[in-house]
């Protein structure tokens, strides 16, 4: 019976939608409807509200409703989505303000001469616009109206400027920052938590150990990693639009013809050319600039985007007269202001030292008021002019409620299909398809490129995503990250814009064509643009560095970068550096060689010992490499004959746990009918009959498992383990050889400072003499916490002291005498000190910058820049764990 609620709730989303239903409401509707409908017939029938739901019932599913809601407004960690409106505002405020026009125009001035130029232009232009704006709908009105008259004038083909149009007008689902990317990093989110229970329940299942390593583990993804991931594909995209026109214009020079600029190409056109574009690319590199440096987040770049767009749209609304420049003039001198300020000063409020700092601090008020003024000034004539303000407050807050409800909606119609054990049919679907995870892909690519044919992007991004994404991301096999697919779902559903017969770019632009303009042309002339959208995607799957590289980069070279032992790094680190030992291999021993040949003597026998034991394995580590190099080689001899016997296992177990679910589902419809009397004895049988086919088919399949399986299991995990235990002694080995060198290191470079602490040592014994017990240890203790590391026989001694002077009657002898044998010490102490940084200190730090960034690298805080290239490389491409699965 679930899958009956189940068709009923596709079929009436489907009837609602296709009966011009909002989808806001069509969306909830559909489930709370087939929710009410499979409640009341569970009760009627078996006496049990949730008899017909595989999961849970009617108040676990608005349990989960209620959850959802919270999420998307109230959790505090959950706010991808604040960037919402902040884009949107952004947009509107740059299309209304006509920047939008000002780029067109100029843009087809620059490039009509060239053969193709207007198509150009507005691929251009559209790339400019996705980029600010984001708003597919604004940008394809705006260049129908102001370049499709002139394309026509010039002699274009009909189908090939309205294509262009369209193509370029969609630029703005995939260039960051896109609302879109922003939806899918929010539902990417949930969906990789799932995926990464799935991926640890198979971990667990195939070799029987509860916890997954981490270096298997899946990482979700952001708003700021999709706009990173995204801007490379989109890229690709403007530049095979840019292709295709080309190569249409030599072809066919009939098709776009060039259209000679009638005016001058002057100092004044390009003044011109200069103030249109500079201040959009400007906003641009701030509000992207700002999430690839890491200096801001998505949030943070939507809010200077909001007012960059506020500030441009103060002038431009102002035309050519007199003072339409000083809000921006002002805002731009407060921004230097500010800079120069936080560049002298320390601006730290809840710290302010001296003259200085309340100085700093005036001026960055100063500074700020300025641009706050500037804020308003652009506020209050967007407010005055046209009622601009009014009209893009009023947008962004429909649009931004739009894609709200709809989240909503979304969500709730998701519930319900879980409930009816539609994600598991999904599951079972796709994992029964035979070629693994290509297969797999491929079907779902497919289809949301046919719903695009029907459906809208968000109700793609928010009905599909979180039921297939589950799935893909936790295949072993592809090991794809959530980017990567985040990306291509983008790239794929940029053509729902473009596909006949519901594409809204079509209609969009139907709306303001002339008659001259046939509605088959414009269907004719989208058809190219949506296969070089297909080979983009094509291009794109096949190059995941393209998607992955910019967010790993950037995060690695971030302020919150992970250090070089973070798990996750270290086969590519270890890719990276045995590659660097092949080069500077010689020059490394060499520096070891030198080392070792240092006058230890003046260290104390325990660092002595320490450092000589750490040169020792600093030598070992070439041979460690090599026993890594020759278990990896071992390992890729054999996988050859191992993976297809491993596949085939794996099938297995997939094809078993599909049988399991069946059984658990039958089974529990036969609890019902026994428990309610609702089922007659025959269908009792008949479902008992079913269960012990399926388990016969259970049996069938494990009787399959090829008879080498075990032997072959056996021998990879051995190997795999010689594998294992080579990479963790190489690891080991370096943190070992380079840690002795961080001690002794930090200790001869503390001389100086424990060194002038011999005054406030020896001014002890008056405070013992003299002082009342408690303050004489709150001296002493004060004192031992002042020396640092190393020095723990001191501190023993002094601590000794301090408990003397404990009670009311202190013993000050004993205190004395203790203080005595601490002063001994640390004469001591900094003697060999002082003599082993004369002696020693240019020698170690001669071979700490020798073997740092090598065999010292895993104790590093962070990877030096040009090593995060390298390693963000490799991790930017996909791996196959899946034999450790």
């Amino acid at each position: 019976m679930e899958i009956v609620f189940l068709i009923v709730l596709m079929l009436t989303m489907m009837l609602a939608l296709g009966g011009g239903f909002p989808v806001a409401f069509a969306l909830p509707g559909s489930a709370i409807v087939t929710i009410a409908l499979a409640a009341v017939s569970g009760l009627l029938f078996e006496g049990d509200t949730a008899a017909y739901f595989v999961h849970g019932g009617p108040l676990q599913w608005l349990s989960a409703g209620v959850t959802n809601f919270r999420g998307i407004y109230w959790e505090a960690e959950r706010d991808t989505l604040i960037a919402v409106p902040l884009f949107i505002f952004m947009g509107i405020m740059l299309e209304r303000s006509k920047i939008a026009e000002d780029l067109l125009i100029t843009m087809a001035q620059l490039f009509g001469p060239v053969p193709g130029g207007l198509g150009i232009s507005v691929v251009i232009v559209g790339a400019l616009l996705a980029a600010t704006t984001g708003i597919v709908g604004a940008t394809v009105i705006a260049m129908g109206l102001i370049s499709l008259p002139v394309m026509l004038r010039a002699n274009y083909s009909h189908s090939l400027a309205t294509g262009t149009i369209n193509a370029s007008g969609t630029l703005g689902q995939i260039i960051p920052p896109s609302i879109v990317l922003i939806i899918l990093a929010d539902q990417l989110s949930n969906a990789t938590d799932q995926a990464s229970a799935i991926r640890t329940a198979d971990y667990k299942l195939g070799t029987g150990k509860v916890s997954l390593p981490t270096e298997f583990d899946l990482t979700s993804t952001s708003a700021g990693d999709m706009f990173l991931g995204a801007f490379l594909p989109g890229m690709v995209l403007v530049g095979l639009y840019i292709l295709y026109i080309l190569v249409v214009a030599l072809i066919r020079p009939h098709m776009a013809p060039p259209a000679p600029y009638k005016g001058k190409f002057d100092r004044a056109f390009a003044q011109r050319v200069f103030m249109v574009l500079v201040p959009p690319l400007a906003l641009i590199f701030t509000v992207l600039g700002s999430i690839v440096m890491g200096v801001a987040t998505v949030n943070q770049a939507g809010a200077l985007g909001a007012v960059g767009a506020m500030v441009m749209a103060g002038y431009r609304l102002m035309g050519d007269r007199k003072g339409a420049y000083h809000p921006a003039l002002l805002a731009i001198a407060s921004i230097a202001a500010l800079v120069a300020v936080l560049s002298t000063f320390d601006i730290n409020v809840k710290n302010i030292q001296g003259a200085s700092g309340w100085i700093g601090v005036v001026l960055a008020a100063v500074a700020s008021a300025a641009f706050l003024a500037s804020l308003l000034w652009s506020g209050w004539r967007a407010y005055k002019i046209d009622d601009t303000l009014q009209g893009v407050m009023v947008e962004t807050a429909k649009t931004t409620s739009l894609v709200f409800i709809i989240l909503i909606g979304a969500a709730m119609l998701t519930a319900a299909f879980r409930a009816f054990g539609g994600e598991e049919l999904v599951k079972d679907f796709l994992t029964g398809l035979p070629g693994g995870f290509v297969t797999k892909f491929v079907v779902v690519m497919a289809v949301i490129f046919v719903l695009g044919f029907f459906l809208d992007f968000i109700e793609i991004a928010v009905v599909v995503v979180p039921i297939v994404a589950p799935i893909l991301l936790a295949d072993p096999t592809a090991n794809v990250t959530a980017v990567w697919l985040g990306v291509m779902i983008g790239v794929n559903m940029q053509t729902s814009f473009l596909t006949p017969p519901f594409g809204f770019a079509l209609f969009y632009l139907r709306g303001v064509a002339p008659a001259i303009v046939k509605t088959i042309e414009m269907y004719k002339g989208v058809i190219p643009f949506i296969a070089l959208q297909l080979i983009g995607l094509v291009i794109v799957g096949l190059s995941p560095p393209l998607v992955n590289y910019l967010p790993n980069r950037v995060y690695l070279t971030s302020e919150t970068a992970p250090p070089p032992k973070n798990p996750r790094l270290q086969a590519c680190l270890e890719q990276y550096l045995f590659g660097v030992f092949d080069q500077d291999g010689g020059r490394l021993k060499a520096s070891i060689a030198v080392a070792r040949a240092l006058p230890l003597g003046s260290l104390p026998d325990k660092y002595q010992k320490s450092l000589e034991d750490g040169f020792k394995k600093a030598e070992a580590t070439f041979g460690l490499v090599e026993k890594v190099r020759a278990a990896e080689v071992a390992i890729a001899a054999f996988v050859p004959g191992f993976a297809p016997l491993h596949a085939q296992v794996r099938d297995i177990r997939v094809e078993t746990w599909a049988l399991d679910r069946k059984i658990k589902r039958h089974s529990k419809d036969k609890d019902d009918m026994s428990r309610y009397g609702t089922g007659s004895a025959e269908e009792i049988l008949e479902l008992e009959a079913r269960i012990e086919d399926l388990n016969r088919q259970k049996d069938d399949l494990k009787a399959g498992t090829p008879p080498a399986w075990a032997a072959g299991h056996k021998e990879y995990l051995a190997l795999a383990g010689t594998e294992t235990k080579a990479r963790r002694t190489y690891r080991r080995n370096v943190d070992d050889a380079y840690e002795p060198l961080i001690e002794v290191r930090k200790l001869l470079t503390g001389t100086a400072a424990l060194a002038a602490l011999e005054g406030q040592i020896e001014a002890l014994a008056q405070v013992i003499a003299t002082a009342p017990g408690v303050e004489a240890m709150i001296t002493i203790k004060a004192a031992s916490s002042a020396l640092g590391d190393g020095t723990s026989k001191i501190k023993s001694k002094l601590n000794k002291a301090r408990r003397a002077m404990k009670g009311e009657s202190p013993k000050r002898d004993k205190a004395a005498k203790q203080l005595a044998a601490a002063l001994e010490l640390f004469t001591a102490e900094v003697a060999w000190r002082q003599e082993a940084v004369e002696k020693l200190g240019p020698g170690l730090a001669a071979y700490d910058a020798a073997i740092a960034q090598t065999i010292g690298l895993r104790q590093q805080a962070r990877l030096a820049t040009e090593q995060a290239k390298e390693v963000a490389s490799c991790l930017s491409i996909h791996r196959d764990i899946s034999l450790s699965f």
